[in-house]
């Protein structure tokens, strides 16, 4: 029987939904279409400047190793701050670099404004998958992490062709195409910004569209109670960073993160080299992944609510990536090979909405802060391997389906290390439930 609490609880999560999504998801989509214009630019960028395959792989991933760097401390500060004033210095600092991005001049000017927007955007991510651990239930957790998760596969179908069309200026006012491209771009994020600033309540207490008994249930049920935390990180790093699920959790993200961004910085140019010239109906057939995408983030947290097991839905989606890669590499035809890598945006993306609601399950607090972000910046380092040996592969063989047996072989770990995953989980929860073994330390206990 349903209780007056939990019916409570059932509205002021509609409100939340409702109130704080839109703008978590519109500064998410910013950061995507930000993040991954480059891939638009590489052609031109090669022609303009003589930005080389390998230098623009390199550059690409140049992003993800600042970005990575600054994660923890970046959700740390946040922590402390809360929320709505971080992510507003993030976006209105990366909006800011983006724009920059229309003065480079050379490989050197490249890699240092990639290194830039690295460090500029650096805690977004985990700064929103923390703010869900404060507003929402575990229950919910999967809807609206997938609901987030839909920016960047709408980034993915509007934002292509949007930096398309604005590269079509080409020549206009006397700017190449693509510094429109980033000026433009980054103008709007530093809006954002501004609207993360007016709209973003950092915790259910100081939203003021909530009533006080609406926030005290939302605060309530976004406790994990069975997750371990600390209240310190000093002294419990280990536990913070180094217990075998969170190594897990972040090897795994790695692997993920790795083949969609070697994929994802070079399928523009694959698309290309099929002899679509348009620089608008290169991201037309470019951002038609995002369509596979949204139908993932969508379909995949809407099964987990009804079935359960997100660790074997996790196990599901990486088996069926990488049967669709062997297919791809295996393939003659140029348009089942581009509707392969649609079909695997489909479940690389549905697979996270799932992967974020098992992290947060085991982490709560200062350790949901930290943790977290950690695990994101080993999955960042993964978005800087991946286009980074992708462009080494290609300059090497001058073929484009070279990287995708590096990349079957990476899935193909990755799939392994889902059920032990799963084993690591139900022994930590064990523990939890039988308590310590002598001279171990127990996950509950504070220090």
């Amino acid at each position: 029987m349903t209780s007056a609490t939990d019916l409570l609880h059932e509205l002021a999560t509609r409100k939340a939904m409702a109130r704080l999504l839109p703008v978590l998801a519109i500064a998410y989509f910013m950061s995507y279409v930000d993040r991954t214009n480059v891939a638009l630019a590489k052609t031109a960028l090669e022609a303009d400047i003589g930005l080389s395959a390998a230098a623009y792989g390199l550059g690409a991933g140049l992003f993800f190793v600042s970005y990575a760097l600054l994660e923890v401390p970046s959700n740390l500060v946040l922590y402390r701050i809360g929320a709505r004033l971080w992510i507003t210095r993030i976006a209105v600092t990366w909006g800011a670099v983006s724009a920059a991005m229309m003065f480079v001049q050379n490989e050197l000017s490249f890699y240092i404004l990639r290194v830039l927007l690295g460090a500029a955007e650096a805690g977004l991510f985990p700064a929103m998958m923390y703010m869900v651990t404060l507003w929402f239930s575990q229950k919910h957790r999967g809807m609206v992490v997938g609901l987030i998760y839909t920016a960047p596969c709408i980034a993915i179908f509007i934002g292509s062709p949007l930096g398309g069309a604005l590269m079509e200026l080409d020549g206009f006012g006397g700017l190449h195409g693509w510094q429109w491209m980033f000026l433009v771009e980054g103008i709007i994020t530093i809006l954002v910004g501004v609207l993360v600033w007016f709209l973003l309540p950092g915790r259910p207490a100081d939203a003021g569209w909530l009533t006080k008994d609406e926030a005290a249930v939302l605060t309530a049920r976004a406790v994990g109670h069975d997750a371990p935390s600390r209240t310190h990180l000093r002294g419990n790093l280990r536990f913070a960073f180094g217990r075998p699920v969170v190594i897990v959790l972040a090897a795994i993200y790695f692997i993920n993160q790795a083949i969609s961004s070697g994929i994802g910085f070079n399928f523009p140019a694959l698309v290309q080299s099929l002899g679509i010239q348009s620089p608008f109906l290169i991201g037309v057939v470019a951002g038609g992944g995002g369509i596979a995408g949204l139908a993932g983030v969508l379909f995949f947290p809407w099964l987990q609510r009804r079935i359960g097991r997100e660790i074997a839905l996790i196990g599901v989606c990486a088996g069926a990536g990488l049967l669709i890669l062997v297919t791809f590499i295996l393939s003659t035809s140029v348009g089942l090979s581009v509707t392969l890598i649609y079909v695997a945006n489909f479940f690389a993306l549905g697979t996270l909405p799932l992967f974020w609601v098992v992290a947060m399950s085991r982490m709560s607090g200062l350790m949901a802060a930290a943790g977290l972000a950690f695990i994101n910046m080993i999955g960042i380092v993964g978005g800087f391997v991946g286009p980074f040996v992708y462009g080494l592969i290609e300059s090497a063989t001058g073929s484009l389906l070279a990287p995708y047996y590096t990349i079957s072989v990476a899935s193909l770990v990755g799939l392994a290390l889902v059920p032990l995953l799963g084993l690591i989980i139900r022994r930590e929860k064990e523990r939890e439930r039988t308590g310590p073994q002598p001279g171990e330390a127990s996950l509950q206990t504070p220090a």
